[in-house]
This record gives structure tokens, C-alpha cells and sequence, in this order.
């Protein structure tokens, strides 16, 4: 029932709606006391987006069909690449988003290493986007798998997975 939005902030962005991450289209809201500190920031560290960025966020802010388009490939994209890995690593479907974040058998960081090295696969060590705390790393043995390429791509980057994990 709370409509003040005090110590709220919310980003939003065309990278995840519309799967445009190069685009850096997006916005942000919420408690303006916070968002204070924000706008100062932007104001010396953002710049202008070119013309047909903004023409072309126009579009995309202004269509909910790709979204919808997008999210049922999302959902093709995890049932496909799941039904590869499911039963080789710790991995579940996320509740939104388009990362995989599966448990890793070895070294999060030998592992995106291997993996690249041995099947030109690239994921993202998960210690990478975490920090430790109290001693625990919550990416520490975990890699990041984004989803963003068409679902052929993805269906063969699961199976050279599945090839490096067969190895281990």
C-alpha cells in the first residue's frame, strides 16, 4: 500500500526488455532524495545518446510485442539448453533474466578457462560479478551463461558444454 516510493530506486533498460544491451537506452526512478546524488553523476559522467539510438529506442519503448516475442524465445532458449546440462550440472532456470548460473564441478575460473580454450566456448566466471564478504564469494564456483544468441548457437554452446563436462 506504500506510494511514496522513499528509499526506492528502480533501473530499467531496453538491454534486458528488448534484448538490446548495446543499446544503453533505459531509465531511472524512485526516491528523489536518492536520486539527487544520481543525476549529479550522470550529469558529469553520461552523455548524449546519437540520434539513431534514440530513434531506435523510440520504437523499441514504444512496441510490447518483440517483448513478448522475446520472452517466449527466452523460454525456448532455457528448455533447450536445460535439457542438455540438466543432468551434467547443478543448473536451474532463472525466475527472469537470461543467465544460466550453474554450479561448476572445477574452479569457476578453470573451467570458463577450459571451456573457451578447449570447446571456444565463453562464459563468465561468477567471482567475477560478486564480491567476498565475511569469506564467501556467492559467485565462487558458479559461471554465467547468457542466453542472448539465437537458439541454434545456444543448443550447440550446451552441447561443447556438455563435451568439456564429459571430460572431467
Amino acid at each position: 500500500g506504500r506510494d511514496d516510493y522513499r528509499r526506492c530506486v528502480v533501473f530499467h533498460s531496453l538491454s534486458k526488455r528488448s534484448n538490446l544491451p548495446g543499446l544503453r537506452s533505459g531509465f531511472v526512478a524512485g526516491d528523489s532524495e536518492i536520486l539527487k546524488g544520481f543525476l549529479r553523476y550522470r550529469t558529469y559522467h553520461g552523455c548524449a545518446m546519437p540520434m539513431h539510438h534514440q530513434l531506435a529506442s523510440i520504437a523499441a519503448w514504444n512496441d510490447e510485442t518483440h517483448v513478448e516475442t522475446n520472452r517466449a524465445l527466452y523460454r525456448e532458449k532455457f528448455d533447450a539448453v536445460l535439457d542438455i546440462l540438466g543432468g551434467a550440472l547443478k543448473v536451474s532456470a532463472p525466475a527472469a533474466g537470461f543467465y544460466l548460473w550453474p554450479k561448476t564441478p572445477i574452479s569457476d575460473e578453470e573451467f570458463a578457462q577450459r571451456l573457451q580454450a578447449e570447446q571456444n566456448v565463453t562464459v563468465l566466471p561468477g567471482r567475477y560479478l560478486s564480491r567476498t564478504v565475511n569469506g564467501k564469494n556467492p559467485g565462487k564456483n558458479r559461471v554465467r551463461m547468457a542466453l542472448v544468441a539465437p537458439l541454434e548457437e545456444c543448443v550447440e554452446g550446451a552441447k561443447r558444454i556438455k563435451a568439456l563436462l564429459d571430460t572431467l
